[in-house]
């Protein structure tokens, strides 16, 4: 597997998809930086005009409902929408998931306009989700990935599609199958939009790795490494963010096998 993913990784570099984002204005600069290191290249577009085109001109979608607005919502159905017409992925990250009804009732509507290919969120989201009751603390989880396992699996069978849940380990499910990924660092949580970062980085994996359920595991294993890597030369937050494009863009082979930590 370890192989397969290293692969995964290069042919994000060599094929450079375009990855399309309809995302959250907190961390729209940062997500379109972490594409262009890993070998993306993304597409911020949010215009209900231009969204069908849009989906049709790049390789995946991915909708992040982090700042919402009535415009957006409609964009973001339209996005789905149209994915599924052409047969692109779509990665949806349902952040704030339960913090509120308009959050709630608009990932109701996504999910009735279309299928995705990829939910992403961390274990709060995740639970909330598939249903079950869980506290919310905004954006942030309340719950351990772990915790989320059962509720991963049941939305995976519900929606159709393949659950990543991120957290101290991060989960990739499809129905019954789950993937644990024990790279990264708690200091990853003090960067705004790490998260975000990571569907967008699964938005790049999945237009370029025909299998999806090992372009979500490339990506979260890519993501993981590069974080933990980052932090290890690193000295706070700040420095972070800056490490982690660098370690994106220069990861050798070498890094990669020495750090990633992978189990079923």
């Amino acid at each position: 597997m370890l192989d397969q993913i290293w692969e995964n990784i290069q042919r994000v570099k060599a094929e450079s998809p375009l990855v399309h984002n309809i995302t959250n204005a907190v961390v729209m600069n940062n997500t379109a930086n972490a594409l262009l290191a890993a070998g993306a290249s993304p597409i911020m577009a949010h215009a209900l005009e231009e969204i069908d085109e849009m989906v049709a001109l790049c390789r995946a979608t991915v909708i992040n409902i982090g700042t919402l607005d009535r415009f957006t919502v409609e964009s973001m159905k339209a996005a789905i929408r149209r994915a599924n017409e052409v047969g692109h992925p779509v990665v949806l990250d349902p952040v704030g998931a339960g913090a509120t009804s308009f959050r709630n009732q608009t990932l109701r509507d996504i999910l009735v306009a279309g299928t995705p290919t990829f939910i992403r969120g961390n274990a709060s989201e995740i639970m909330t989700m598939a249903g079950l009751s869980t506290q919310s603390k905004g954006v942030d989880s309340s719950e351990s990935s772990l915790n989320s396992l059962d509720a991963a699996k049941a939305l995976s069978q519900r929606v159709g599609c393949i659950v990543c849940v991120s957290g101290e380990t991060d989960l990739v499910v499809e129905g019954d199958r789950v993937v644990y990924l024990h790279n990264g660092s708690p200091m990853m949580e003090k960067v705004t939009g790490l998260g975000c970062t990571a569907s967008a980085i699964l938005g790049a994996f999945a237009a370029v790795v025909k299998n999806p359920f090992m372009a979500a595991v490339s990506a979260t294993s890519f993501m993981g490494v590069c974080g933990e890597i980052a932090v290890g030369i690193s000295q706070g937050p700040g420095t972070l963010q800056l490490h982690l494009y660098d370690v994106m863009y220069n990861l050798s082979r070498e890094q990669f096998m020495q750090t990633v930590r992978v189990s079923e």
